[in-house]
């Protein structure tokens, strides 16, 4: 069973943890956080004529890492967090995961160049006092997933390898938020170009679980030119993910299906 991409996915996976459920109430109700993510969307949008990068985008992200994280701890695939012991349960490792979604792009406030550094630099403080605040009793464990989150949101530059599978998971979910014009390419609002034809012929994105691999992402597109999204931004962001083995991508055009990772 696969489920749909949409800014509401996020909102099935806090419901099922008390943990993520104060850190998705923190997020949304911090004001530093919301500025940040406003004033991304003021320097992606209203300066560089980008398409979307703000608090909808924050949760098309979180919830669909939430879900590829999901997908590979049940097929038996320890979170990195874990197994390092940077973090005490399952639930803390989702809490990375939900972090680094939801914060990724805030480095965009500062400028598009770098943003990726920049967030992760950036949001140090505010972690430290967020993770402090859901969690009773984290003492000095918040320094350590306060760095896992930092980790997660600098790796989803695409030419930086992701070394935790939390980080890996965040890395495609930014890739997978391309359905209705919403790709991670930036393209100029406005300007009829390749980015933004193939932008435009996607129309839904879904994840679930694999035949082949563990998840699927399941690509939806009304032609071929949307296929020009993968080959840019969520195939290279798969292959620096870290998690490029546990995850095969299919497209559907008109009907006609067809998988195009792995190849052959």
């Amino acid at each position: 069973m696969s489920v749909q991409v949409t800014p509401d996915l996020v909102l099935k996976h806090v419901a099922n943890s008390p943990v993520l459920s104060r850190v998705y109430e923190a997020l949304e109700t911090d004001e530093e956080v919301q500025e940040l993510v406003r004033m991304s969307n003021i320097m992606a949008v209203g300066r560089l004529k980008y398409n979307d990068h703000g608090v909808v985008h924050a949760r098309i992200v979180s919830g669909a890492a939430l879900e590829l994280f999901n997908i590979l701890v049940g097929a038996g695939v320890t979170p990195s967090t874990v197994a390092d012991g940077t973090a005490a349960s399952v639930d803390e490792a989702k809490l990375v995961v939900l972090l680094s979604a939801y914060l990724h792009d805030v480095g965009n406030s500062i400028h598009r160049v770098n943003h990726e550094a920049l967030g992760a630099l950036l949001v140090k403080d505010l972690l430290t006092r967020i993770i402090s605040d859901v969690i009773p009793g984290v003492g000095r464990r918040r320094y350590l997933l306060r760095q896992e989150v930092i980790h997660g949101i600098y790796a989803t530059e695409t030419n930086v390898r992701a070394l935790t599978v939390e980080a890996g998971v965040v890395k495609v979910a930014d890739g997978t938020d391309m359905a209705e014009g919403r790709a991670r390419i930036p393209y100029k609002l406005g300007r009829l170009d390749m980015h933004a034809m193939s932008a435009t012929s996607i129309k839904k994105v879904f994840i679930g679980r694999g035949s082949s691999r563990p998840a699927r992402i399941y690509v939806v597109m009304d032609d071929y030119a949307g296929l020009f999204q993968f080959e840019a931004v969520l195939k290279p962001k798969i292959l620096t993910s870290g998690i490029e083995g546990y995850v095969e991508v299919y497209i559907n055009v008109g009907g006609v299906e067809r998988r195009v990772f792995p190849e052959g």
